[in-house]
């Protein structure tokens, strides 16, 4: 199970810069103009044989000095609700604002570890990050986030403050089911709906470190796990950023399921943040069933408007479609069983072995009538395939004589004949070309 590290900090400090440095990606816009960074962005990072998920906290629109002070108070609030470990970001060349003072006060009050990080800062330079000692949050630790000097020791120093994971206190051959979605798209509703009146057959595991609670649900011939992100805290007043919080703990939910159903509101149809997570759920390779909820309260419900809906959804997250959608409503209960019931095919979906023989003699006539394309008058033959045992996800391996050659597209259509022969709706799979 992966730990949560938040990079916080006052604008233009090079949030956005050592988040594509961690992730080792470019998905966060750098500029240095403050308050690019409006969508949070998130990520994951490896380390040694260590992984994590960063989050960039962004998002400020800067009117007054006094709402810009709020809003970071806000943003840093619910990193440090929600994370393992913070990372605080100041700039050595700008030296110690009276912002880096405000949320350095927030820091010093919470309990989870916090690192600081002198960024903007080269070897010759180190100097610069001496007066940051008086913001009373221990040794400042200097990076480059920009040249990526410094960052090897800061990511040592991440993986050794990050809390050992404890074990897992559920069964590991009982699935784990998540609901997930943004605010108000019925996620309580359909959990409590599931539940029902009959909660003696429920026992509550709370209290893994994870803060996810975990709900036993065996009747009616089911037995799995709900991961709830729904309303597991209440707060006093919700008024920090709703989109920002709902991510933060879907990561946690995401990350501690084996299928996620990702509710969507059939009232407002799919947003961008509905995409956010399920950007999230491709990324932690999870499976995946889509419910379309509040369906009842749609006026017209005929087959035409539901495919309509079905198109624009599977649209919006292409490539990957080969998931199952489903017409609910929570609150009348209609489809609901029907939801448990695809969430259990979609996890032995997950689990499905194909035989090397079955394999063989379904592909490799289909590679031979349509082989990859040959490249610098170099001719791929790919002689041998086989499913990979005891992996994450259905992992499907293709023996080449040139394996560097063969591009992402012609592993598309492997993987979509794979799924024409065999049931993997809902799954991601993996497809590898390896040498002869």
């Amino acid at each position: 199970m992966s730990n949560l590290v938040a990079i916080v900090g006052r604008p233009n400090v090079g949030k956005s810069t050592l988040f594509n440095r961690l992730t080792q990606t470019r998905h966060a816009i750098v500029s240095d103009e403050a308050g690019t960074t409006r969508d949070r962005q998130y990520g994951k990072c490896e380390w040694g044989n260590n992984e994590f998920s960063v989050v960039d906290t962004g998002g400020w629109v800067v009117n007054s000095d006094d709402i810009f002070e709020e809003e970071i108070r806000k943003q840093v609030q619910v990193a440090t609700d929600e994370a393992d470990v913070v990372l605080f970001l100041v700039d050595g060349h700008n030296g110690v604002t009276d912002l880096d003072e405000a949320v350095a006060g927030i820091l010093r009050r919470t309990r989870k570890p916090v690192i600081l990080v002198c960024n903007k800062v080269d070897n010759n330079e180190v100097y610069l990050a001496a007066e940051f000692y008086a913001l009373g949050l221990g040794e400042p630790h200097c990076v480059s986030a920009a040249t990526g000097s410094g960052t090897g020791d800061l990511l040592d120093l991440i993986i050794a403050t990050l809390p050992k994971n404890s074990e897992e206190t559920t069964e590991e051959d009982i699935p784990r089911f998540a609901v997930v979605g943004r605010p108000n798209a019925g996620k309580s509703s359909l959990i409590n709906a599931f539940i029902g009146e009959e909660r003696h057959i429920v026992t509550d595991i709370a209290g893994t470190t994870r803060d996810s609670i975990y709900t036993r649900y065996d009747k009616f011939g089911f037995d799995f796990y709900l991961v709830d992100t729904a309303g597991i805290r209440k707060k006093g007043k919700v008024n920090e950023d709703l989109e920002f919080y709902s991510v933060m703990r879907s990561i946690r939910a995401i990350e501690n399921s084996d299928v996620c159903i990702l509710m969507i509101d059939a009232t407002r149809g799919i947003e961008s943040q509905d995409m956010n997570i399920f950007q999230l759920i491709q990324r932690n390779n999870k499976s995946l069933v889509v419910v379309v909820n509040k369906w009842d309260l749609v006026e017209d419900k005929s087959t035409v408007v539901m495919k309509t809906f079905e198109n624009a959804i599977r649209d919006r997250m292409a490539p990957f479609t080969d998931f199952p959608i489903i017409f609910a409503s929570a609150l009348t209960k209609q489809r609901i069983f029907k939801v448990l019931e695809t969430a259990k095919e979609v996890y032995m979906n997950r689990r499905r072995r194909v035989s090397t023989g079955k394999l063989n003699e379904e592909m490799l006539p289909l590679i031979e009538a349509y082989p990859p394309p040959s490249i610098k008058g170099k001719y791929i033959k790919i002689k041998y395939c086989s499913q990979i045992p005891d992996t994450r996800i259905p992992t499907f391996v293709f023996y080449a004589n040139l394996p560097q050659y063969v591009k992402e597209p012609y592993q598309r259509f492997l993987e979509n004949k794979i799924r024409e022969r065999w049931d993997f709706c809902g799954c991601p799979i993996n497809v590898f070309i390896r040498q002869k």
